[in-house]
């Protein structure tokens, strides 16, 4: 049991020393605002919510590359 738990501790303390931070700009407003829709429209919640997500970092990437949106110092 002493054994399970030590590689569990070690492999959770692994996973979380390895990531890095997700720049995923628009993502998790377009997956809360598809998965609302896509659960209202017949539960397909985990469907909507992909698709917003792809919507969301679509308009996220087309608003930072757009001229009038620059940030002025």
């Amino acid at each position: 049991m002493k054994k399970l738990l030590f590689v569990s501790a070690a492999c959770a303390a692994l996973l979380f020393s390895a990531t890095t931070p997700a720049y995923a700009a628009g993502c998790l407003k377009g997956a809360v605002v598809g998965g609302l829709a896509g659960h209202a429209l017949g539960h397909h919640a985990v469907l909507g919510a992909m698709a917003g997500c792809a919507v969301g970092r679509h308009m996220a990437k087309e608003k930072k590359q757009d001229p009038r949106h620059a940030r002025t110092l």
